[in-house]
């Protein structure tokens, strides 16, 4: 099963799951001792923060493993794909999540989530490296942690 990943601001997110968060920056923090401690100071039960403890996560969290999201749009042609993910396998990036649409009028919007934690180029060398593989129409960053 392939996970997809949103990035939504803090008053958007159902209450469940903001104090998900909040219980595990507390633990973290040494705020509270035990999971029971800290859903209790929250309002949250042991339960819901169960049911959402391995799925959420704080931005930061992210950015500390250096996470890139690159949206690309590729020429549907067999193989493009593959040597774009050769080419930063190549460079030590490690693909986390990749998400295609079906292609439309010959070209297919792909958007990556790297960890670029082990990366032996610059991040602006990788995106002008994909750029220049042949089938690659456009490749930017769109976010970066």
């Amino acid at each position: 099963m392939t996970h997809r990943y949103y990035v939504v601001r803090e008053d958007m997110l159902p209450e469940a799951i903001a104090k998900t968060i909040q219980v595990k920056e507390m633990l973290n923090r040494g705020e509270a001792s035990t999971v029971h401690e800290a859903v209790e100071k929250v309002g949250l039960s042991r339960s819901a923060f169960y049911k959402y403890k391995d799925g959420v996560y704080a931005l930061q969290e992210l950015e500390r493993e250096r996470i890139v999201t690159i949206a690309m749009d590729l020429e549907h042609r067999s193989g493009v794909l593959s040597k774009v993910l050769a080419l930063v396998a190549g460079l030590e990036g490690n693909v986390l999540t990749m998400n295609q649409s079906i292609p439309l009028q010959g070209l297919a919007n792909v958007v990556i989530s790297v960890d670029i934690s082990q990366l032996n180029e610059e991040l602006t060398t990788l995106i002008e490296v994909i750029r220049s593989q042949e089938g690659v129409r456009k490749a930017a960053v769109i976010g970066q942690g």
